[in-house]
Parts: C-alpha cells; structure tokens; sequence
C-alpha cells in the first residue's frame, strides 16, 4: 500500500503571506534557478503538487526559498517552509578559518549543491550585524605551529597579482579551482601561524582577504552567484580582522556591486552608507572616491535620484583631490581608480534613464584602461556603451560597438560576458528586422561563437 505524503501546509501558508500566485512563484524560482547557473522549466502545476505534498529536489528547495525570501523581505528557511535541508552551512561564521577550509572542500570537490547555491538577499545585510571582536578572539586562539613572515606574505601577494592578472585577461573560468587550492590549502593554514609582530599578523589577513575576495569575484564572473557571496563574506570576515576600517569598508564595496549586478538592491544602501562610515577619515581620497560612487550606484538602483546625484558630486571631488597618490593594494586591484570610478558612474546614470551622460562616463572608462590589461572589463564596458548608445536611437553606431565588443570577448571565460552576447544576438535580430545596417552580418557572426566553458 503506498502511504499518501500529507499536503505541505507549511509551504501554503507562506505562499499565501507572500500573496503570490503559483505562476509567479514558479517564475521566480527559474530566475534564481538561471542566476545559480540551472535551467528549470518549473511551471505552476509544479508548485501545486509541492503543496499537495510532492517534494523538489534539494536544490530545487533552497531556490523556492530564496524565491519567498526576496518577496516577503525576510529569511524564509528550507525548515519553515518543509522540503530539504541546507547542508551548506551558515553564511558567516564565528570561525572564517573553519570556513574557508569548507568552502574549499566543496570548490574542490565541485559539489553541485554549493555550486548551484542561489544568491540569498537575507545574507546581504549579515556584515550589519556582524560582531568582530567575538570572531577576532577565536582568530587569535587559532594557532598551528609554524611562523610566517614578511617574505611568506610578499609572495602570497605577488601571486595573488598574477592570479589577477590572468583573470582580467582570460575571464574568471580560467584557474579558478588553482586560485581557490592555494587560498585554502596554502594561505589560510598561514594564518595559523606566529607572527613577529601585530602588523605582520594583520598584513598576512589582508593578503589572505585579497584573495578571497580574487575567489568570491571569480565565482561571479561565471555566474555561481551563491557561492561568490559565501566567498566575499568570507573575504569581509578576514578583512575585519586585518584593517577594519579600510579594508572591511572595501568588501561592504563588494557584497554591494554583486547584489546590485543581481538586481538586488535591498540592503545596499545601508552596506554602502556602513562603508562609508567605516572608512571615514580612515582611508585616502582615491578609495574614498570608489565608496562614494558605490553609494550612489546603491541611491539610484534604490530610487533615491537627490542622494545618488550628490554623491556622484562627491566622488569626483574625492577622486580629484587625491589625484596622484597611491590607493592600497586592496583598492587598487579593480584597476585605475579614475577608470573603475566612471564606469559605476556610468552605471548609476544608467539606472537614472540619463543615457547621454551615461555614455561619456563609460567611453572615459574605456579609455582609462589598457586594453592587453583589461580585456573582459573593456569588453563590458563597451558592451555597456552599445546599449547607451541603442537606447539614443544610433543604432547604427551601436552595431558598430556591439562588433568591438564581439572582437574582445570572444575568448574570455565568463558567465558575464555569455549574457552581453546573449543580448547582441537579441539585439541584433531586432536591428536586422529593422533593417539596421550591418545587423544581420553580425548577428551571422555572433551565432558561430561557441559557448563559454563553465565551472562544473
């Protein structure tokens, strides 16, 4: 006799708190399902037989979760709602040690459950509440045998660059795995170790947060959004414990652009404002430069117009007064300040519906970095351009742009750079309907492009 699963009423009532229908569910749940690199084709007769007392797959769960989170503006638990059970662990821990070691276990061992993790907007305000004093006891506790130097840390960092390098050149696809083995299997056992000094101790977490931090951008760059966040969380604890002014500030930077590239803006304001406190007379002009116009970026996508134009005011000033000095290593690795500045202006802009302007800031951008340096981000950045351009009816000119764009980003490795392509072969098949000139050939050149290998 089989045994009839009784109707999940849990699930039902947050539904029904969430005042969403089953068709709206489902197509949430394919959205976070496609940002977490799965396609599903989840359709409203699938959330029905959830409810009756059918049960998703595991992964399938946290996405339903995620899903009701984002729409109720508070955490809803795979316990709350019935299926599953999260295996990945909490997002911040009181031990990042610990945790980095398990991040780097499930990278390494490519767990399809950590790779496919979805982006979780509840974690995006965790760094507000977060206590570093009680981690930075346990940190200090941590102590393995060994002792570590100044040399040891000049080559983490070094090869951290090259890492970098290689990344900004190749898409975050490439060596992603090696990145990740040496931060745990080299790097974090590192921090375990006696120090001759307190500076020497803070400089070896700050280089270990750098490359963190290299990790968590990498795992954006080919779209597992979900285990990015863990990584830059991870990278904020470190940096807490290594300048938490400046550095700390740095990753609120982070955890901010990724929400704000997923379309998640809830939170940023108060991650960029909290940065901005933190670095406060703390930090040079340069990288108060890079705060500000991330501050703005969290006004405009929040709706706030006033707050962002001013501090789109600010930042230029700030990056005008500290024209010629030095950022730190942590500031410094997003590229030249003035080039990274205008780029988010350009993007705040954007989000303001001001294409004109937007278009200046990221041809300034373009022009701000070298091209044998900078080939993914030049290649966004003119992609951006394209679509400035598009939306001030040159489209002519944006086929043009749209072709550089294909020139650069054909061989890079990133999940980024598939959606833009994805986006000029929509647009183009739109322009060539038109009869834009040039579209059809290029979007005949764009469909040859074979796909970008992914992670796992």
């Amino acid at each position: 006799m089989t045994v009839r699963k009784p109707p999940n009423a849990a699930l039902a009532a947050v539904i029904e708190e969430a005042g969403c229908t089953y068709q709206s569910l489902a197509k949430a749940v394919r959205a976070i399902a496609t940002e977490a690199g799965q396609t599903l084709y989840t359709a409203p007769s699938a959330v029905h037989s959830w409810i009756a007392g059918g049960s998703p797959t595991d992964r399938t769960a946290t996405y339903i979760a995620e899903a009701l989170t984002r729409m109720l503006n508070r955490k809803v638990t795979l316990t709350e709602i019935g299926p599953g059970s999260d295996s990945i662990g909490e997002a911040i821990t009181a031990d990042p040690l610990a945790t980095a070691a398990d991040l780097g276990r499930l990278v390494m061992h490519r767990r399809r459950d950590f790779l496919a993790l979805a982006f979780s907007a509840t974690a995006v305000g965790l760094p507000l509440t977060y206590d570093h004093q009680a981690a930075a006891a346990t940190l200090r506790a941590a102590r393995a045998g060994g002792r570590v130097g100044t040399t040891e840390i000049a080559t983490v960092r070094q090869l951290t660059e090259s890492f970098r390098t290689a990344d900004n050149r190749l898409g975050g696809g490439h060596g992603l795995t090696t990145v990740t083995s040496y931060l745990t299997d080299t790097v974090i056992p590192m921090l375990q170790a006696t120090y001759p000094t307190d500076d020497v101790r803070r400089s070896a977490y700050g280089a270990a947060a750098e490359l963190a931090t290299l990790v968590g951008w990498k795992m954006h760059d080919v779209g597992r959004e979900g285990a990015a966040q863990r990584f830059y969380l991870l990278a904020f604890q470190l940096a807490c414990e290594a300048d938490p002014a400046g550095h700390g500030a740095w990753m609120l930077r982070a955890l901010t652009h990724q929400a704000l590239d997923l379309g998640q803006p809830h939170h940023t304001v108060e991650l960029a404002e909290a940065g901005l406190a933190r670095a406060r007379g703390e930090v040079d002009r340069q990288t108060e430069a890079l705060l500000l116009v991330t501050a703005a970026r969290a006004y405009g996508a929040n709706g706030q117009g006033r707050d962002a134009a001013r501090a789109l005011l600010a930042a230029e000033d700030a990056m005008l007064a500290g024209a010629g000095s030095a950022a730190p290593g942590y500031a410094a690795a997003s590229g030249p300040v003035s080039a990274t500045v205008a780029s988010h202006m350009g993007k705040t802009l954007t989000e303001m519906g001001d294409h004109r302007a937007a278009e200046r800031h990221y041809r300034s951008a373009v022009t701000g970095r070298a091209p044998e340096t900078y080939q993914r981000t030049r290649a966004l950045t003119i992609a951006n351009i394209a679509k400035s351009v598009g939306a001030q009816r040159r489209h002519e000119e944006a086929v043009a742009l749209w072709a550089q764009f294909l020139d650069i980003a054909g061989d890079v490795t990133s999940d980024r750079s598939r959606k833009e392509l994805a986006t000029l072969r929509s647009t183009m098949t739109s322009y060539a309907k038109r009869r834009i000139v040039g579209a059809a050939a290029l979007a005949e050149r764009a469909a040859l492009v074979p796909p970008s290998p992914m992670l796992g």
